[in-house]
């Protein structure tokens, strides 16, 4: 039996009418997502729950293919859905509250006498590289009365295989594995494993892994069954029954799509009164399940394969989930920290609805990356989500950086790694940086050919600009040392930025979806900062005559672009030289303050701010005047440029006020229309890690940093 609403055209349909009223508006705590994060890790763990509701609607993929996690509860008998759109239940449990932090979803529903509080954690564990490098992430279940009566509850959770691939068709094998306590004591797991039959490594369809191994656990132990077998089957058993008959289906390889194999877990709770913590045969008893998928190689570099850093620590995945159950609880305590640290820095620089954009976009922005290699020579590698899928692009890089600056600045170092050593190899044939290192991810098989979407200036400037953010928060010693190593690439595109960048020549840039531009003034400018970032890199490096030049060239440019970028009426910037009538964002003044380059005269950045206040729109400020439409991270770097309030404040309202309101129902966008509030293209990109600039500007600079 096919389980409704599986694709994302068709998510809407079939929903019943308890479903579609089951929420009220004010229920969302501090925003209501336009699509959920539940497990959201990397490029390939990346599930959302693309509606208001958590019951109704399939857990999607970024890219809205379905990854059905279903659940149902029991309660004195009685089934009800409370995650997904299994056939053949007709309750569902009403959806009371989500809230969203940045690392966690908790969605609470209640029905039959009792309240279910759903926490999906997502560690984003930035200092912690071994544990940011684990591909899984939890599920954490509590249920309690609200009747003052006590309840007979069982709940019952399983997902499909379409969690092993993304082509329905696909024939996949599946086994049940019991693991062994990390620590060696009796405490075992019990995980199902689903992969391809016929694993393509390094392939992907629909943007989904063709090899590795997908993940559903949890503990053992009183009141825990397992099945595997078709949908219809199983979920009947979990509805009709407080547990499951431990079967596994042996009729396989066989296509996902060929009567739905689904991997269930049904947890026996007993009687559940008012009071938490209940006690089942004598011991707590709160559901603990991990999600994931494990993939070795990686990604390939060059050739070739690459392993996940994980397995620098780990033989294999059974021990590192192991792990990943013991340290469950610390774990979420650690993440419950990060979240109100997250908070409350956001809070004080922006306001509780810039905290709210923070929360909606952490872990958008991590789950793009994945670290790969060794503990000796990590490196983390970002795919280019819903554009053009390349590998480690760099003006993807680029407006995301702020989140990693903030988080860790290490991270951006590591992102900055394989770009400058691919780079160095000296088969990139150019003399600017290149645009990304890869064609497709997972393989970085890099562009010796030259063939690639050159963006000549836009990416030289984003690599000086980058590596001089990350040598600023570096300690002196790994600062020095790494502008040294790389001076040279360095040096040379900076160079050709002081040569070309100043009135750059008809040319794509990151906004290629405007179309190739002659004498951008926004462009321009990122050159320029580019130049006095290379100022910057070349104090690090210990060269004191070139820092002087760097910097002195930067001067002389920016005093000319102030000139050239002016229009004829005074009271703006325009968008190319010579266009009067036209205008921009200017985001890449962004640069100069976090870096304190202090280069913009700041009575040109007031005159741009007044000007931008004319072109409020109820949902932000356009691009450019060419479009209505607009960035959501370049608008956040342009608040973070302005050192007007109010100016900020828009900004930080009119875009969740988009966010809040999007009917759009997939991961946050960063390209909408500013009138209509519409989804415009793009989804669950990283770039959505530029909300952070304005906490990436308030980071003081080593030695006093602070955190």
């Amino acid at each position: 039996m096919r389980p409704i609403c599986r694709s994302f055209p068709t998510l809407l349909l079939g929903l019943s009418l308890f479903f579609l009223a089951s929420t009220a508006r004010g229920q969302f705590t501090p925003i209501r997502p336009p699509a959920t994060p539940l497990i959201v890790r990397n490029p390939y763990v990346s599930v959302w729950q693309p509606a208001d509701t958590l019951p109704g609607t399939w857990p999607a993929f970024w890219n809205g293919s379905a990854k059905a996690i279903c659940g149902i509860a029991r309660v004195d008998g009685k089934p009800y859905i409370f995650m997904g759109a299994p056939e053949g239940v007709e309750r569902g449990m009403t959806q009371t509250g989500l809230l969203v932090t940045p690392t966690q979803s908790r969605y609470t529903l209640e029905g039959g006498g009792v309240r279910l509080t759903l926490d999906f954690l997502s560690p984003v564990e930035a200092g912690d590289l071994r544990r940011l490098s684990m591909p899984f992430g939890y599920l954490f279940s509590y249920v309690d009365s609200i009747d003052g009566k006590t309840h007979r509850v069982s709940l019952y959770f399983d997902i499909s295989g379409e969690w092993a691939h993304g082509d329905p068709k696909t024939p996949i094998t599946w086994s049940r594995k019991t693991i062994s306590s990390e620590s060696g004591g009796q405490a075992a797991y019990t995980a199902f494993a689903i992969t391809p039959a016929a694993p393509q490594v390094l392939g992907e369809n629909n943007e989904y892994p063709m090899w590795g191994t997908a993940v559903f656990a949890t503990a053992g132990g009183s009141g825990v069954t397992s099945q595997a077998g078709r949908d219809d089957v199983v979920r009947a058993r979990g509805a009709g029954a407080d547990s499951l008959d431990n079967s596994v289906d042996t009729q396989q390889p066989r296509a996902i799509n060929d009567h739905w194999p689904v991997f269930a877990f049904s947890f026996y709770l007993g009687s559940v009164g008012p009071a938490w913590p209940f006690k089942t045969g004598g011991r707590q008893f709160a559901p603990v399940l991990i999600l994931g998928h494990v993939r070795d190689p990686a990604v390939s570099y060059l050739g070739k394969p690459v392993p996940p850093l994980w397995k620098s620590y780990w033989p294999d995945w059974r021990q590192m989930l192991a792990f990943a159950f013991e340290d469950a609880a610390p774990a979420r305590e650690r993440a419950d920290r990060l979240d109100k640290r997250i908070t409350a820095d956001a809070s004080r620089v922006g306001g509780p609805h810039y905290a709210a954009l923070c929360a909606l976009a952490l872990r958008q922005a991590f789950g793009a990356t994945e670290l790969v290699g060794t503990a000796a020579q990590p490196w983390m590698f970002l795919k280019e989500i819903s554009s053009d899928g390349n590998i480690s692009t760099v003006d993807v890089v680029y407006p995301a950086f702020p989140v990693f600056l903030y988080m860790d600045p290490r991270l951006l170092g590591l992102l900055l790694d394989p770009l400058l050593a691919y780079a160095e190899t000296g088969g990139w044939p150019k003399p600017f940086a290149e645009h990304d290192i890869g064609a497709a991810y997972p393989n970085a098989n890099g562009h010796n050919d030259g063939n690639e979407e050159d963006m000549p200036v836009e990416e030289s400037a984003n690599m000086l600009i980058m590596v001089a953010a990350y040598l600023r928060y570096a300690d002196p010693a790994t600062a020095a040392a790494y502008a040294k190593t790389h001076y040279s690439v360095l040096k040379q595109w900076a160079d050709y930025e002081a040569q070309n960048g100043l009135d750059p020549a008809y040319q794509n840039q990151t906004d290629d979806f405007t179309g190739f531009i002659k004498s951008s003034a926004n462009l321009a400018l990122k050159a320029i900062l580019g130049v006095g970032a290379m100022g910057q890199i070349a104090t690090h490096a210990g060269n004191a005559e070139d820092a002087r030049h760097y910097t002195q060239t930067a001067r002389d440019m920016i005093g000319k672009w102030t000139q050239l970028a002016q229009s004829n009426t005074g009271d703006h910037l325009v968008l190319a030289y010579g266009q009067d009538a036209t205008w921009s964002l200017k985001y890449n003044a962004f640069p100069d303050k976090v870096l304190g380059l202090d280069l913009i005269p700041e009575r040109v950045l007031n005159e741009e701010a007044r000007y931008y206040t004319t072109m409020e729109n109820p949902f932000g400020i356009p691009l450019d005047g060419r479009h209505t439409y607009t960035k959501t991270d370049w608008e956040l770097w342009t608040a973070a440029a302005t050192d007007d309030p109010a100016l900020r404040r828009y900004f930080i309202d009119a875009v969740y006020r988009f966010a809040d309101t999007s009917g759009f129902r997939g991961a946050f966008t960063d390209w909408y229309d500013t009138i209509s509030g519409r989804q415009v293209g793009f989804v669950a990109r990283p770039v959505i890690g530029g909300v952070f600039s304005l906490l990436a500007r308030t980071m003081p600079p080593l030695p006093n940093r602070s955190h």
